[in-house]
């Protein structure tokens, strides 16, 4: 069974849009790191200034780990890094704990 990984990030207010063309965007490297990371099912919704985030993996852990050893993960959250009212770590950003699951 996949594990799920959930997200809320907040967007400081004035750079909603250029937060929203970046993902319309996606770096193709970028991707590909998501991929080789074993990321799939991946989505982000936007309300406002924040962000909500949900991907799945066989292995979150790893998947983390994978991200923080790719340049391109670093360079992304740099670039987000101004959009966003906090950095986002290069493995990814904290899970929020899933307390209801219906399979």
């Amino acid at each position: 069974m996949p594990e799920r990984s959930a997200f809320v990030l907040r967007i400081r207010p004035d750079r909603v849009e250029e937060y929203r063309a970046a993902h319309a965007e996606v770096w193709p490297e970028m991707l590909d790191a998501l991929r080789g990371a074993g990321i799939r099912n991946y989505s982000i919704f936007l309300e406002g200034n924040r962000a909500f985030g949900y991907f799945e993996a066989d292995d979150l852990e790893a998947a983390a780990a994978y991200l923080e050893r790719q340049e391109v993960s670093a360079r992304w959250q740099d670039a987000m890094a101004g959009l966003l009212e906090e950095r986002v770590p290069d493995g990814g950003p904290p899970s929020l704990p899933e307390i209801f699951r219906l399979d």
